[in-house]
């Protein structure tokens, strides 16, 4: 998830409440929160809001190398 919004302009901001970091994209100022549960992977229902939060389609999420 993190290479891929770094891929995507996004930069790591500052941490969040609970175990959450803000990302944000210097290029529009769009602020994102993602997860970072230490041994756990991210819930693709968590995963789809991000990328709704993006602005992208899970498809074009995913074709990002």
């Amino acid at each position: 998830m993190v290479k891929r919004l770094r891929r995507l302009g996004f930069r790591f901001y500052r941490r969040g409440k609970g175990s959450h970091e803000l990302w944000v994209r210097d290029a529009d100022g769009r602020v994102v929160p993602v997860p970072r549960y230490k041994g756990k992977k991210i819930r693709k229902g968590t995963i789809r809001a991000i990328i709704r939060e993006i602005g992208m389609s899970v498809e074009e999420f995913m074709g990002i190398g």
